[in-house]
């Protein structure tokens, strides 16, 4: 009984826990931060699910949207096939990994309020619009017994799917509907703890590498460093081979990766750590240096040092990138796809960032899709709204965004992991 209590009395003060006041969010290459504040407990405010009814997500004037997909098994990334068929991994991961203190505790379950009560289906779905009218009238698993599946990447006639715990592949040809048989593995990733399980990743231009995300195991390493070698990282594979070396450390949780056209440079969108106020750290969108650290744990965008990473390293915080693009602190960015003209001309320089929301911030943020312009092969700009309308006028969610992919013919596919739907965004021709 006084667990209980004392359980319901943390969970109250978790409730009205505020670090600091909110301010307006920071985009951009040069972010004004403010002092790191860090309260008992962060604001722990998460909207609840609510129902889409008649309704539907709100984009641009001159843009159309539609659900291709619904009532999937909590559909995380997507890949369009060369023949238009369209890829979902569908799952979730790392349950096993054990809560540290009571504040952790009552974080997860805080964070619980705001996910779907379907179970992850660890499968593959693929579909197919036969006639090419919009409408995806073949449906299909793909593949199933899968653990965790996330990232996805076709090279020549092989799928590859990072699962939480390993690469593996799937022979392919054009035109099947499933797999003509099991898995096979490419190489074990590092699964320990899994306190960030999703495996995001992407394969070089050449086809000669995949480069896959690994997540910190922890926030600000409270587990202690041994619990994250081989994490905050992009490891570069071999796929014929399975070899693999960290291609770039210090990025607390890549979530999803791409390769910008015509350069072939490597880019990410990056979850940053918390409970230091709402309005720190950024998430971000940066390209990918071989061989560049990105701060964590030991400071953030470039040489903030968080004094919570010891023992201090100054010589790391030293070498420190900063990020290329804020995209404001605790968005949950868990999708990124760059653009090209057939999505209209105000959308067809930039990248799409699909921000899933925050669970730990009042008012949330995130809970959107939105666009970064770039200029030069640059971002350049403030983020525009592409997709929103996921939170409804009570404050509680209707949908989450996670991966966003290009069709290039001309339409931005969305997965909503809250609503079990993919969405598709077209210009109006």
């Amino acid at each position: 009984m006084m667990r209980a209590f004392l359980l319901i009395g943390v969970a109250a003060l978790a409730l009205t826990a505020c670090d600091s006041e909110p301010a307006p969010q920071q985009h951009g290459s040069s972010p004004n931060l403010p002092e790191p504040h860090r309260g008992l407990l962060p604001d722990m405010t998460i909207p609840r699910p609510a129902a889409w009814g008649s309704e539907r997500p709100t984009v641009p004037q001159g843009y159309t949207i539609q659900a291709i997909a619904t009532d999937l098994q909590i559909p995380r990334q997507t890949l369009v096939l060369p023949n238009g068929d369209i890829l979902v991994t569908e799952g979730t991961g790392g349950q096993g990994a054990p809560r540290l203190n009571p504040k952790a505790f009552i974080a997860g379950i805080i964070k619980s309020w705001g996910r779907t009560s379907v179970p992850g289906g660890n499968r593959l779905t693929l579909l197919r619009d036969a006639d090419g009218d919009g409408t995806y009238e073949v449906r299909r698993v793909f593949a199933e017994n899968l653990n965790g599946p996330y990232g996805l990447a076709l090279i020549n006639n092989v799928l590859y799917v990072a699962n939480q715990d390993a690469l593996v592949r799937f022979d392919y040809r054009e035109g099947q509907t499933e797999a003509s048989g099991p898995p096979t593995l490419v190489t074990n990733l590092p699964a320990a703890i899994n306190h960030h399980w999703t495996k995001a990743m992407t394969a070089s231009p050449d086809g000669r590498f995949l480069y896959v995300g690994i997540g910190s195991n922890s926030n600000i390493t409270e587990r202690g460093m041994e619990a994250e070698v081989d994490r905050a990282m992009v490891w570069q594979i071999d796929p014929q081979t399975g070899a693999h070396r960290a291609y770039a450390t210090g990025l607390r949780n890549p979530t999803a990766l791409t390769i910008q056209p015509g350069t072939g440079q490597l880019w990410a969108v990056v979850n940053e750590r918390d409970e230091i106020g709402p309005n720190l750290v950024p998430d971000y969108l940066t390209s990918v240096r071989e061989g560049g650290f990105y701060g964590w744990p030991w400071s953030y965008w470039g040489q903030n040092v968080d004094t919570r990473a010891q023992p201090q390293n100054p010589e790391r915080v030293a070498a420190a990138i900063r990020p290329d693009y804020a995209l404001g602190a605790h968005v949950a960015a868990l999708g990124v796809s760059f653009s090209n003209p057939t999505m209209g001309a105000a959308f067809a320089d930039g990248v799409f960032v699909g921000q899933h929301g925050s669970w730990n911030r009042s008012p949330p943020v995130g809970y959107k899709v939105v666009f970064v312009p770039f200029r030069e092969g640059r971002p350049a700009g403030d983020p525009i709204d592409f997709v929103s309308g996921f939170l409804n006028g009570e404050g509680n969610a209707r949908g989450r965004p996670v991966g966003v992919t290009l069709d290039p013919r001309g339409a931005l596919i969305v997965a909503d992991d809250l609503s079990n739907t993919v969405w598709r965004i077209t210009p109006s021709r």
